[in-house]
C-alpha cells in the first residue's frame, strides 16, 4: 500500500476501497462499468480488503446474468426477474406508451412497456434515454388480440450514495493540491507513480473538466493507447460516449418524427471517440446547430427550442513524429469536415494535448486503496452545479479591456473546472491561494484556449493567433 493510498482510507474510511485486481477477477465475462463494480465490491468486502467471491457471484447471477437469454426464459415461466441494469427509455407517442429496452438481457423496444402508474411513481427519473437501476421485471402473456409483452413493473434508481459535498470538502482539506492530483488519479483507477510528474499528472486530470463544469466544450487529439476511451465510458453513469458510426441531429439533439429531445438533453456530458469515424448526417444542418449550442447551450429545431448544460468532448487520434510530437502543424486537418471550419473550431474552449500522456500499461492499473468510483462520480455530477467557484474565478481573473469576450470565458470556464476539481475545499476569495490558482488553474486555461486560438489562425488568417493578457486581479 502506498503513502497515499494510507491516506486515502484514512481520511475517507467509509468511502475508500482497495483495488485489488484479484478481487474484480469475479467479474470476468460480465461487461459492467466501474462504478457498479465498485458498488458490489463495497457491498461484499470486509474492512481488511477481503472479498465474499461466493456472496457477490450468487448476486451477479441472479441479478446481472452473462446470459440474455436466462432473462427471457425466466420470464416466460412466470418468474419475476430483477435485474441491476442499465436500460433505455423512449416514448412510443403514436401508440400511447413508454417503452424500454434491456439491451444486456436482450429485451427490445416492441417487448417491453412500462405502465403509467410506474411512470408516474418516477415522472423524474423515467425519462427518455439511458438509465441504470434496480428493476423488476414480469411478463404479461397474451390475452385475447393482444400479444403479450415484458412489463417494468417496479424500479429504483441506481444511487447507492448520498454525497455531503461538505464531507468531501472537509476531507479534501487534509491533502496538499500535489497529493490531490494523485488522490484523483487513483479514483479515476490509475497508478499516481505511474506519471511523469505534474505536467503529465495535470494533463491527464484534463480529461475530467468536462464531467464538473456545464457547457464545456473541449478538444483532445491522442495516439492510440492513452486510455481516451475508458475515462469516458466507465467513470460516471451521467455521460455518454459515442465511438463511430452515424451521429444524426435526431439523436442528439431533437427527434422532430417522435417531437422527442436528443441524448444530450439528459447527460452532463457527450464525448465523441473516434472521432474520425463518425459519420454526420446532413453535414450542413448539425454544422449550423453545434454552432449555435456550442455558443449558447441551445439550438432551434423548427419551433422546438434545445436547451441543455452538457458538456461536449471530441477525441480523435493524431499523426505524431518519431520525438512523439505531431507530425502536422495544423492539428485539426484529420478531423471530420464538419469540424474543420475555424468558426465552430473556436467554439471549443481548449484543447488537450494527448501525445504528452504515458501510453497505458500494466504498471497504470492502480493496487491501492482510492476513491470508489460510484462515490467519486456523484461528487463530480454535484460540483457542476455549485455555483460558488465560478462565482469567486470570475471575481478574481481580469483580461484587458479590448480582449475577445470568447476567449475570456473560455479561460474562465476552463479555470473554474480546474478548481473544482482541485481545490473544492475553498469557496471565498479570502481562501485563496493566488499562486496555487495561478499555477493550476489560470495558466493551463490560457494555454488550452491558446491553442484551439492558434488552430484556428491556421485555418483562417481573420482569427488572431496570440491570445489577450488575462490575469489574477
Amino acid at each position: 500500500m502506498s503513502t497515499i493510498g494510507q491516506k486515502i482510507k484514512q481520511v475517507f474510511p467509509d468511502i475508500a476501497i482497495l483495488k485489488d485486481q484479484d478481487n474484480y477477477s469475479v467479474f470476468d465475462g460480465r461487461n459492467l462499468p466501474s462504478f457498479v463494480k465498485d458498488f458490489l465490491i463495497r457491498k461484499h468486502i470486509d474492512s481488511e480488503g477481503n472479498l465474499d467471491r461466493d456472496a457477490i457471484l450468487d448476486f451477479l447471477d441472479k441479478h446481472i446474468p452473462d446470459d440474455n437469454n436466462v432473462v427471457k426464459n425466466r420470464l416466460y415461466r412466470q418468474e419475476q426477474v430483477q435485474l441491476l441494469t442499465r436500460f433505455i427509455i423512449t416514448t412510443d407517442i403514436k401508440g400511447g406508451k413508454v417503452r424500454f429496452a434491456v439491451p444486456d438481457a436482450g429485451i427490445k423496444f416492441n417487448e417491453a412497456i412500462i405502465p403509467d402508474y410506474v411512470v408516474s411513481q418516477h415522472r423524474d427519473d423515467l425519462i427518455d434515454g439511458e438509465r441504470w437501476g434496480v428493476i423488476k421485471l414480469i411478463y404479461i402473456p397474451p390475452a385475447g388480440k393482444e400479444k403479450g409483452y415484458i412489463e417494468l413493473a417496479d424500479y429504483k434508481p441506481f444511487r447507492p450514495y448520498k454525497v455531503n459535498l461538505q464531507y468531501f470538502r472537509d476531507c479534501r482539506k487534509q491533502f496538499t493540491t500535489e497529493e490531490w492530483m494523485d488522490v484523483l488519479l487513483s479514483a479515476m483507477e490509475y497508478n499516481p507513480d505511474s506519471f511523469n510528474g505534474i505536467t503529465q499528472k495535470l494533463e491527464f486530470l484534463t480529461r475530467l473538466l468536462i464531467f464538473v463544469e456545464p457547457r464545456l466544450n473541449m478538444i483532445e487529439l491522442a495516439p492510440k493507447g492513452t486510455g481516451k476511451s475508458y475515462v469516458f465510458g466507465n467513470l460516471s453513469k451521467y455521460g455518454w460516449l459515442i465511438s463511430g458510426g452515424k451521429v444524426s441531429r435526431a439523436k442528439l439533439f431533437y427527434d422532430k418524427s417522435r417531437q422527442q429531445p436528443g441524448i444530450m438533453k439528459n447527460y452532463d456530458f457527450v464525448t465523441f471517440d473516434e472521432i474520425q469515424t463518425i459519420i454526420f448526417q446532413d453535414p450542413p444542418e448539425m454544422q449550423a446547430i453545434l454552432k449555435s449550442y456550442l455558443e449558447a447551450g441551445n439550438a432551434t429545431v423548427d419551433n422546438y427550442k434545445f436547451l441543455s448544460e452538457c458538456s461536449t468532448m471530441l477525441m480523435g487520434n493524431i499523426e505524431l513524429t518519431s520525438a512523439n510530437m505531431p507530425r502536422h502543424s495544423k492539428y485539426f486537418v484529420q478531423l471530420p469536415e464538419t469540424f474543420r471550419e475555424s468558426a465552430l473550431l473556436d467554439r471549443f474552449h481548449g484543447f488537450i494535448e494527448g501525445w504528452y500522456l504515458p501510453r497505458m500499461n500494466k504498471s497504470m492499473i492502480l493496487k491501492d486503496w482510492t476513491l470508489n468510483v460510484e462515490y467519486f462520480s456523484e461528487v463530480l455530477h454535484l460540483l457542476r452545479t455549485a455555483p460558488e467557484y465560478s462565482m469567486l474565478v470570475n471575481e478574481v481573473v481580469h483580461s484587458e479591456e479590448k480582449s475577445d469576450l470568447r476567449d475570456l470565458k473560455a479561460v474562465q470556464r476552463i479555470a473554474t473546472a480546474y478548481f473544482k476539481l482541485l481545490c473544492p475545499h475553498i469557496t471565498s476569495v479570502e481562501e485563496l491561494n493566488k499562486d496555487e490558482f495561478k499555477l493550476y488553474c489560470l495558466n493551463p486555461a490560457i494555454r488550452r484556449r491558446g491553442i484551439i486560438k492558434e488552430q484556428c489562425h491556421k485555418i483562417d488568417e481573420e482569427f488572431k493567433e496570440y491570445m489577450p493578457e488575462i490575469r489574477i486581479k
